[in-house]
């Protein structure tokens, strides 16, 4: 589909990992660099809509043409997504959220010492949040990093969330150039394509997300 099919678009992007605080100094994180998030803005300016950016500690460059929110924890990404999904057309949760934080956190750097146990807690599920709360003209689209083969789990998530479009891709793609997916859509469709370079990808995905919303009249 070709962007002379439909108005400009309002993406809203999350890219990166977030830190969970252990101490003052510690934390809990992943191996998310946010290149995935980073080609997806990328893609979106590039096919002429705007972009708004919700990063967390990234390693890679983010496109100058988005506009950008960084935050640090699964909280503040929350808020910040639902605060700014409102004014935007499309939410593609690209970031790789922790799942799980520290139940309490240390104000000052624990000393080194013997074994250390943390007690976790689940943090909220913001891609689920933000689409119980989307209008009937907004699109949410989620990413399931699964093992290999997996693409149950993510067929579930992409039920469990009222998600309306899912990228499965298998844990080996996390901070790598390069992604191997399979797109999975709420009537039972799937896609795969396979490994390409993530800005490829995500001119792809692009396209498929602008699909989901009916032409301009």
């Amino acid at each position: 589909m070709s962007c002379d099919r439909l108005r400009a678009m309002k993406f809203l992007i999350t890219a990166g990992p977030t830190r969970e605080p252990i101490d003052a100094v510690r934390y809990i994180a992943n191996r998310s660099s946010g290149q995935m998030g980073a080609a997806l803005a990328a893609a979106a300016s590039e096919a002429g809509h705007s972009v708004t950016l919700i990063v967390g500690p990234v390693t890679a460059p983010m496109p100058p043409a988005a506009r950008r929110i960084d935050v640090e924890t699964a909280s503040q990404m929350r808020s910040a997504v639902l605060a700014q999904f409102p004014e935007h057309d499309v939410l593609i949760m690209a970031a790789a959220v922790a799942d799980y934080r520290p139940k309490t956190v240390t104000t000052e750097k624990l000393a080194r010492g013997g074994p250390l146990t943390i007690e976790c807690e689940p943090t909220d599920d913001i891609l689920a949040a933000a689409s119980r709360s989307k209008r009937a003209e907004q699109r949410t689209v989620g990413f399931s990093l699964e093992q290999a083969g997996n693409l149950d789990r993510s067929r579930q998530k992409l039920v469990r969330k009222n998600l309306d479009l899912i990228v499965y891709n298998p844990t080996n793609t996390m901070n790598s150039a390069t992604i191997d997916s399979v797109l999975l859509w709420p009537n039972g469709q799937t896609k795969p394509l396979g490994v390409l370079p993530k800005p490829e990808f995500a001119r792809i995905l692009i396209q498929q997300i602008l699909a989901l919303f009916p032409p301009a009249g």
